[in-house]
């Protein structure tokens, strides 16, 4: 029987049979925009998965960058996620609150450093919530272990890497922002930030990918990929507004067996911040 669901997601109920295994690691990765009215880390104190601990999106990150979410130097990432109880050989479930949301750039971001069992849950916290499965307020003590990297490099995207990318035509940009920020006709959340989209970019909103917090089946992504004009036998690099939800687009990618993809850090956080990029508006 040919498997429909992708490979790095788990159900709540493949989860719950696990929550005392003792090779396995949860992490909230819960992370909202102001718009949202959602606060991570007052919903995770407020009830989490019975051995989660709050991976903290805005923490873990590079400070000095001058942008939200840069991916942190591996040796940064290592210290603050063995800090956490997790090391490269432990199995490693990260979750959000709606699903499918911002846990996959933390499931990218444990991989690209050399983690190798990494799933997402299906669902997300809200999910487990209404199913009625265990939530505590305990908020565990780990002891700390050591995380092991082995970064990859290639999986990352910088400016000028993209600056190349859309020169040349090459390599698909499938961008994860919705679809008014991508044409340019809604404003991005961040003030004085330009909307549209880089030349040549694909319209591929990290919310088509799920549904009611669920990640869709192997064929609905392949036929979302289509639709989009992404072409499955070419490089893509995903993008979004911080580098967070590209990773949504990264997720369904690699579910299909695509892996010659990356992942354009800075975003439109950095293309859409500065003065000498060029921004199309409008559908082409």
């Amino acid at each position: 029987m040919t498997n429909t669901k992708s490979a790095f997601v788990v159900s709540p109920d493949w989860l719950q049979q696990r929550l005392e295994a003792p090779s396995v690691r949860i992490l909230d990765a819960a992370w909202y925009l102001p718009a949202q009215n959602r606060n991570p880390k007052a919903e995770y104190d407020a009830g989490h998965i019975p051995g989660a601990v709050f991976f903290d999106q805005d923490a873990i990150a590079d400070h000095t960058s001058g942008l939200p979410h840069t991916l942190p130097t591996p040796e940064a990432f290592a210290k603050a996620v063995g800090a956490l109880g997790v090391s490269e050989t432990d199995t490693v479930v990260v979750y959000d609150g709606p699903g499918i949301m911002t846990a996959p750039r933390v499931w990218w971001m444990l991989r690209i450093m050399g983690a190798k069992d990494v799933y997402v849950l299906d669902g997300g916290m809200d999910g487990w919530k209404k199913d009625g499965r265990p939530v505590t307020t305990d908020v565990p003590s780990p002891r700390p272990v050591t995380f092991n990297v082995t970064f990859t490099p290639s999986a990352v995207t910088s400016f000028e890497r993209m600056q190349d990318i859309v020169k040349s035509g090459t390599i698909q940009i499938a961008d994860a922002r919705g679809a008014g920020r991508f044409l340019g006709v809604e404003a991005e959340p961040r003030a004085g930030m330009r909307s549209g989209h880089m030349p040549g970019a694909r319209s591929l909103p990290s919310t088509t990918f799920s549904e009611n917090g669920k990640f869709k089946d192997l064929d609905t992504l392949r036929k979302t990929f289509a639709e989009a004009g992404v072409d499955l036998s070419r490089p893509v690099v995903t993008t979004c507004g911080s580098g967070v939800t590209a990773a949504i687009i990264t997720l369904a990618l690699q579910s299909l067996g695509h892996t010659d993809n990356t992942l354009y850090d800075g975003s439109w956080s950095e293309w859409g911040g500065r003065a000498d990029t060029t921004v199309v508006t409008g559908s082409e």
